[in-house]
């Protein structure tokens, strides 16, 4: 069998035993805190299932579009997503393959997001969910890579 297909073999038996537990195993053993007790701080590294087979998923995909951040043709929202930056020194076959990888990334960016939610007991508080993993890939984002503010100005991370 060749390494890809094994590779993808490996993900979907992975995918495939994670659905197989029970749903109550993402679920809090413990009641939602009453709104006067403070929150508790957002594990981001939860080993739920669910979680670990989005992050592996991430984690395979960004061998592939390290390339893409190095050149300077994508870079990273100010929203935690990825975006193509500049396309100009692209064939039309390489800007589609990059297409592919950022609409790729970022439905599982917003995925692991969800599926964070849900294992830390905060699926009405998304936004707190995004704010932390987004400080999360700024960090660890690389020096000189590219970088998207809120009103669409670009500039490389020092």
């Amino acid at each position: 069998m060749n390494p890809h297909r094994k590779s993808t073999m490996n993900k979907l038996l992975l995918l495939l035993s994670c659905l197989a537990l029970p749903a109550l195993a993402t679920t809090p053993a413990e009641p939602a805190p009453a709104p006067a007790q403070a929150q508790s701080p957002i594990n981001l590294d939860i080993g739920a299932p669910t979680v670990v087979v989005v992050k592996h998923s991430l984690a395979q995909r960004t061998s592939r579009l390290v390339r893409f951040y190095e050149a300077g043709e994508i870079g990273l929202g100010a929203d935690g997503l990825v975006y193509l930056r500049d396309s100009t020194k692209m064939t039309l076959g390489k800007r589609q393959i990059a297409e592919k990888l950022i609409d790729n990334e970022n439905h599982e960016r917003r995925g692991l997001i969800q599926a964070l939610a849900d294992a830390n007991g905060m699926r009405k508080d998304e936004a707190a969910v995004w704010t932390a993993q987004r400080r999360r890939w700024l960090a660890q984002w690389k020096s000189g890579w590219w970088l998207r503010d809120a009103s669409g100005s670009w500039s490389r991370k020092p």
